[in-house]
């Protein structure tokens, strides 16, 4: 017998709307934080003296008059979700968020943390996301591709993607090297036991040795390696700091005392 559902109340039902309306939404907020880094908005003001108000900053981004109140409720969603601090009286500052997003802020010294939100928000990963039901639906046979590569026949990270886009590739390399020197230097600062005694370190899927660079940096003694895909590893030039290794983790990983492994931001 099939399970009976009761009647949501009004109650119940005026929720499940707003709950409908903000799920649908929600794509807006990353929407918004794309458009303030392609308009320059943290750098507008931070150049302004680190608060602008609204005519302060259509000013500052040479903004045609009539986008004024398009501009505000960009704004505001910005503010709502943590990426500007706002005043009662339209003052608009940097948080920690925005400041990342400054034009010139790297981040313990070599990552530009913008390329992350412009690449998670790229055409090609939003397309990806709009096939997802065809993909599901799709039965192809093993090995199943990812919905990236159910769309665009390629993949982040791989040679295919390189001739899809270049600039896109270049931009997908750069996001993975801000995803992972970001907190890298809070770690080596504040967790200094997790290096006492280590001589040699490999890190696994390193990609541009952004990570390994950092640990040397602040512990010179230590050896390390980086290990990652033969199409990331060719595009890395040597720098004498780091080792380079191709491979792939699954078959083989350069000897040392640690290794260590990452999230990764593919998918």
């Amino acid at each position: 017998m099939a399970a009976h559902m009761t009647v949501p109340s009004d109650a119940q039902l005026i929720k499940a709307q707003a709950d409908l309306q903000r799920h649908s939404l929600t794509y807006l907020t990353s929407m918004s934080l794309r458009c303030a880094i392609e308009l320059g908005i943290p750098t507008a003001i931070h150049r302004l003296g680190g608060t602008a108000s609204l005519p302060d900053l259509m000013a500052a981004l040479s903004l045609p008059p009539p986008k004024e109140p398009f501009l505000s409720r960009v704004l505001r969603l910005l503010a709502k979700s943590d990426a500007l601090a706002c005043t009662e009286a339209g003052i608009y500052s940097l948080t920690p968020l925005s400041y990342i997003l400054v034009d010139g802020v790297l981040i313990d010294g070599e990552a530009r943390q913008t390329a992350f939100p412009l690449a998670v928000t790229s055409r090609y990963h939003m397309e990806s996301g709009l096939g997802l039901a065809d993909w599901f639906k799709n039965d192809r046979a093993l090995p199943v591709p990812s919905p990236f590569e159910h769309v665009h026949a390629a993949a982040p990270f791989d040679e295919s993607m390189t001739l899809l886009d270049h600039e896109t590739d270049k931009l997908f390399y750069e996001a993975l090297a801000a995803h992972d020197h970001m907190g890298i230097g809070t770690v080596v600062r504040e967790c200094r036991g997790l290096f006492n005694g280590l001589e040699s370190l490999t890190d696994c899927c390193g990609g541009d040795g952004t990570t390994a660079r950092a640990i040397v940096k602040a512990y010179p003694h230590i050896k390390c390696n980086v290990l990652d895909l033969p199409q990331v590893i060719d595009k890395v030039p040597s720098d004498g700091v780091v080792n380079y290794v191709a491979g792939d983790l699954f078959h083989t990983v350069p000897p040392a005392q640690a290794v260590m492994l990452k999230r990764t931001a593919t998918g």
